[in-house]
């Protein structure tokens, strides 16, 4: 059994233990990272403002306002990016007739979602990965469908980084499908992305990852007045919210209230994406989302997927929810001149780091366990090989019982480990590694004997 000791981005280590700190990226990666653009991300989001308002209530027939017509552009520059995927990307406005449920929608209304499908190259993968954001926009008033609600960044700023997304991954291929969508129906009660996740789940879409960006281009607060465009907030639940008794019961076996899927996804999110986009860190949020508050991960996760929310450092409540308009010279509204596009650039290349790490990774491995037959302060774990793609390794992950984020990477090709600490202080996980070096997720073990 071969071995080789990393921590967290080290790819090389002396055999004395002093250790060289190298970032090694797949340079395909590495490249589609370096296209998006933010002026490419700038001029959607100006699009997105013509519209006037994108209230999921508001007209779907008018050609140049309301929702109707952002979704029908929406559409149409998705199709724009697909010549070169040579038949891989596909763009539909998937609709359902939502009728008045006398809360925030006060008539039957077409409700939709625009959904661009890059299918994946190995047609034995059924994995898919999914990117949102949402296009609806609201003054004040949620059920205001009249006065401009520009939503420059409360969802442009989602919305346009799926569109570059689109633009940009579009031109290369992965072994997994990758699903593009901006669903409308947020500021309504998250209706588009509970009409998706339902699909998903009755459809029996194999969605092992979600990633639901939500006012993302904003780095100044209001009130406290903080500006910073160099972190971003990851939000992940702890307790699943399809888990039933034994499955709580078993979490509090294990110790493992900090090992949901949500929250190694979570923690990917952060190694991966900090590998590849420089003067950005990461900020895990081990709640579900902002305090007493929700997004279109919810639907997904309360449909058994894993999926986390992705949402700027520091939220300014002048721009979100507020009609135009200046009080004690504050100037009120979600208007593009208060966007920060580098930042905004840098939030939408994570999300690209991500996708295309996992959709190019091997799946993860199978039958991952931990032996309890007898007490020692050795760890012994064992695994199967991933169901999908080729698997060229595996890295067994170890951190402290106090540590938020895996601290030390162990390599091998073979299938089980023995290690020489002691599960009572450690936790571990394993991931498979694809011949270009992308990991799966993290799987938490199970007790084995």
């Amino acid at each position: 059994m071969r071995k080789q000791w990393m921590l967290p981005g080290l790819l090389a280590c002396s055999l004395l233990g002093s250790a060289q700190t190298l970032v090694q990226r797949d340079p395909v990666i590495a490249q589609m990272v370096s296209q998006v653009n933010a002026d490419s991300l700038h001029s959607y989001i100006l699009q997105l403002v013509k519209f006037d308002t994108r209230s999921t209530i508001s007209t779907i027939t008018d050609t140049r306002r309301g929702i109707g017509a952002a979704r029908n552009w929406v559409l149409h520059k998705m199709e724009s990016f697909a010549g070169p995927s040579k038949g891989r990307l596909t763009v539909k406005l998937d609709t359902t007739t939502y009728a008045a449920d006398g809360k925030r929608v006060d008539t039957s209304i077409s409700l939709g979602n625009v959904v661009a499908t890059l299918k994946g190259t190995d047609p034995h993968d059924p994995r898919i990965y999914v990117i949102s954001g949402h296009l609806d926009s609201r003054v004040t008033n949620v059920m205001d469908r009249v006065h401009t609600a520009p939503g420059a960044n409360d969802d442009g700023s989602g919305t346009a980084a799926v569109i570059e997304l689109v633009r940009v991954m579009s031109q290369q291929s992965f072994p997994a499908t990758i699903i593009f969508v901006t669903v409308s129906g947020e500021e309504q009660g998250l209706l588009g992305a509970t009409f998706m996740a339902k699909k998903a789940k009755e459809e029996h879409w194999q969605i092992d990852a979600m990633l639901n960006n939500d006012i993302i281009g904003q780095s100044t607060s209001s009130q406290t007045l903080l500006s910073d465009n160099t972190k971003v907030r990851v939000f992940s639940e702890g307790i699943p919210a399809t888990a039933d008794e034994a499955l709580i019961k078993r979490i509090r076996s294990y110790g493992m209230e900090n090992d949901s899927k949500s929250r190694q996804l979570a923690r990917y999110i952060k190694e991966t994406s900090e590998r590849y986009v420089d003067q950005l860190e990461v900020k895990l949020e081990y709640r579900a989302d902002r305090f007493l508050r929700g997004g279109d991960h919810s639907p997904f996760q309360q449909q058994g997927f894993t999926a986390v929310r992705i949402t700027e450092m520091n939220e300014n409540f002048q721009r979100q929810h507020q009609d135009l308009r200046t009080e004690n010279g504050i100037v009120y509204g979600d208007l593009p001149e208060y966007v920060d596009y580098e930042y905004l650039r840098k939030n939408a290349a994570m999300n690209l780091a991500v996708l295309a790490n996992l959709a190019s990774a091997p799946a993860a491995p199978e039958d991952v366990k931990i032996d309890v037959k007898e007490l020692t302060n050795f760890s012994s774990l064992s695994w199967s090989a991933p169901k999908y793609g080729k698997a060229k390794g595996y890295y067994l992950l170890m951190r402290e019982t106090s540590s938020p984020v895996w601290q030390k990477k162990f390599y091998t090709t073979q299938t089980n480990m023995r290690l020489p600490y002691s599960k009572d202080n450690y936790y571990f996980a394993v991931q498979a590694v694809g011949e270009g070096g992308q990991e799966s997720l993290a799987v938490f073990p199970e007790v084995g004997r």
